[in-house]
């Protein structure tokens, strides 16, 4: 009976490490965050503002891969988001006053890394995961092009 009761544990510890493995897999890497942001910079370097936007607000598009999606602002101060493959409801507010879970004001966290001489960088704060539907701990990098932001973040 005991060694019943330690086959069961066992299996059910290989099932638990299988599941976790399969969840971190499933979670993208801040490498496969910044590529992302390098492809929709060319890509929309290639085919312009209009284009980009629509290709970054398509659910099924490039710019979505695991839990990473990208999304845009107007660097500007009160800028509104130009484009977001997480979130369409977003699209055309201005964001500067969004709080995340712990009330720090991160969108004008994201303008002030733009807007920086250097125009990039990584900001940290908390967001819901659309994957896993929990708030989370979220690192986003953040690049600009002219007057635009574009972002992509990992989830922690």
């Amino acid at each position: 009976m005991r060694q019943f009761f330690k086959s069961i544990l066992f299996a059910c510890s290989l099932s638990l490490l299988a599941h976790g493995a399969a969840v971190a897999a499933d979670r993208a890497t801040a490498q496969e965050a910044t590529e992302m942001i390098k492809k929709v910079v060319a890509f929309y370097k290639a085919n312009g503002p209009e284009k980009t936007y629509a290709a970054v607000n398509d659910p099924k598009g490039q710019f979505i891969y695991k839990d990473l999606y990208v999304f845009a602002g107007s660097v500007k101060p009160g800028g509104v988001t130009l484009a977001h493959g997480g979130n369409p409801k977003l699209l055309g507010k201005p964001l500067g006053e969004l709080r995340d879970g712990d009330g720090v004001f991160f969108v004008k966290k994201i303008n002030d890394v733009a807007a920086s001489k250097e125009g990039k960088g990584w900001v940290d704060y908390r967001w819901p995961n659309p994957v896993t539907k929990a708030l989370e701990q979220k690192s986003t990098y953040v690049e600009r092009v002219d007057d635009v932001y574009f972002a992509c973040g990992i989830y922690k």
